[in-house]
């Protein structure tokens, strides 16, 4: 084997040329960069290689963005006090860049597609460091609020160009392991962000989480531009700003009639004007993909059955999943009487599971194909929220462990499996917008579920016990991942008997 070519071929898959590691010009090997002689040898020596360490590179930086959204979902009254506020006005640092993250998305993927993931991942990184910086000197709950957004608005850029990356140094026979990683850290994060939200708060300030996540994004915007190779650029394209805009005020305002319906009332005039905003908003950016020189979101996608299928699953199940992760909690506070450390320990068994689940799930669906994943995966959720739902006073921990346990399961077996579908079944030019759209649809699901669990348990509350109204609650989970089983019943599997040249 030429010892030139054995330096790249860890880093593009065969015959495949949308990575360059060198600058513009070189064809495909010249002199490697001293700076990176250390960690290569390193890396070799470990058996690491490049493509592996160029994603653990991009999930990393996945990670510390996203794991700090929900980091103070469970400590707002402690920050309300300190910052002379209340609860609900701090919940828009949770809502907002939950929103945020999946809205911006699509444009970013866009971007990244046709000017480069390198430098949209870099960038997002850098902005997400600076206004965590930011927020360390938050002086009010409104300044606080913004700057939460904004920090999540410049890290959702790392979530398309993390896909991109997977899809361009990955053949389609070996993106779901990968891909577990993927979902572990889109889906896993946030939920480790709750977990470890208290005991971080309670031990250090919410204030010093930022000051710890500011220079590990500042480090790893410096670390991802000195490594990262860049990938291919479409040329003479125009970036669909129409399309772009539209979508993301559609999609904003939809979840924010979503979100804020309950406790703004459903009947109200912002929620019935909102409601109908999104619905204009979404039907012009139809409209606008249909006649667009390169749109954000090719309409003929709407039609493939691995792209729409995958994305509604992931979209259902995450319905259940983060909305019972919404509802369990407070099921076992308001219901049961637990208290903070016992549901702490308790609620770890999902995120335990699933970042356990998610990175072995591979194996199983490269020998039985995404589809039986897809259909077992589902089947774990529905069991999880069948259980969780029979929990009532006098339940054992052991039952509510394995309830959330085998929501972790589920989704870790179905995440990668409907992630790698919808990469395989999309061209490298638009698997940034692909990852995108399927993080916007997911926390579209997440959002709805939460809010419709939430919503059941008021309604019902009056008429049965609390703990009974939370498990009518997660039935509602349970009936959305049944529809999503049903739609796992129709995918197709990769075809895994082609293999790499």
């Amino acid at each position: 084997m030429n010892p030139r070519h054995s330096d790249t071929e860890d880093l593009e898959p065969h015959g495949r040329e949308s990575i360059t590691i060198e600058q513009g010009g070189v064809d495909e090997v010249s002199v490697v960069p001293w700076t990176l002689m250390i960690p290569r040898r390193i890396a070799r020596r470990v058996g690491l290689t490049r493509k592996w360490a160029t994603l653990f590179v991009v999930l990393a930086g996945l990670f510390t963005t996203s794991s700090t959204i929900t980091v103070l979902v469970v400590s707002l009254e402690t920050i309300s006090k300190d910052l002379n506020s209340s609860v609900s006005v701090l919940n828009w640092s949770i809502t907002g860049p939950m929103l945020a993250f999946g809205v911006v998305g699509p444009a970013y993927g866009k971007i990244g597609d046709l000017y480069g993931h390198k430098k949209v991942y870099v960038f997002g990184l850098l902005f997400a460091g600076i206004f965590a910086a930011m927020t360390v000197f938050a002086w009010s709950a409104a300044s606080m609020v913004v700057f939460r957004i904004l920090s999540a608005t410049a890290g959702s850029a790392t979530g398309p160009a993390a896909m991109a990356y997977i899809n361009r140094l990955f053949e389609p026979n070996e993106r779901v392991r990968p891909l577990g990683l993927w979902s572990f850290v889109t889906a896993g994060a946030p939920v480790l962000g709750v977990v470890m939200g208290a005991p971080l708060v309670e031990t250090i300030g919410w204030r010093m989480i930022f000051v710890i996540q500011a220079p590990l994004l500042l480090g790893a915007s410096l670390l991802a531009w000195n490594l990262l190779p860049q990938t291919s650029r479409m040329k003479n394209v125009k970036f669909d700003v129409k399309g772009s805009v539209a979508l993301g005020a559609g999609a904003t305002m939809f979840l924010l009639t979503i979100n804020r319906g309950h406790s703004w009332g459903w009947t109200s005039t912002p929620i019935i004007g909102f409601g109908i905003a999104s619905i204009v908003a979404l039907w012009y950016f139809v409209r606008v993909e249909r006649v667009a020189e390169a749109p954000l979101m090719p309409l003929h996608w709407l039609r493939t059955p691995n792209i729409i299928l995958p994305i509604s699953i992931q979209a259902l199940l995450n319905f259940a999943y983060m909305g019972g992760f919404i509802v369990v909690p407070q099921m076992l506070e308001v219901g049961l009487g637990y208290d903070s450390s016992h549901i702490g320990w308790l609620v770890i068994a999902r995120p335990l599971t699933f970042s356990i689940t998610a990175p072995l799930a591979s194996l199983f669906t490269m020998r039985a194909g995404e589809r039986s994943s897809g259909i077992l995966g589902a089947s774990g959720v529905i069991a999880s929220m069948l259980l969780l739902s029979s929990v009532t006073t006098g339940s054992s921990d052991l039952l509510i462990i394995l309830g959330l346990g085998l929501s972790g399961i589920g989704f870790g077996i179905a995440g990668p499996a409907l992630t790698g579908l919808v990469a395989n079944a999309v061209d490298d030019e638009t698997v940034g917008v692909a990852g995108a759209m399927q993080q916007l649809l997911s926390q579209m699901g997440a959002v709805i579920g939460s809010t419709v669990m939430i919503s059941v348990h008021e309604m019902t509350a009056a008429h049965t016990t609390v703990v009974r109204s939370y498990g009518l609650a997660l039935l509602t989970g349970a009936a959305t991942a049944i529809f999503a089983m049903i739609l796992a019943t129709r995918l197709r599997s990769t075809d895994r008997s082609l293999k790499t040249a």
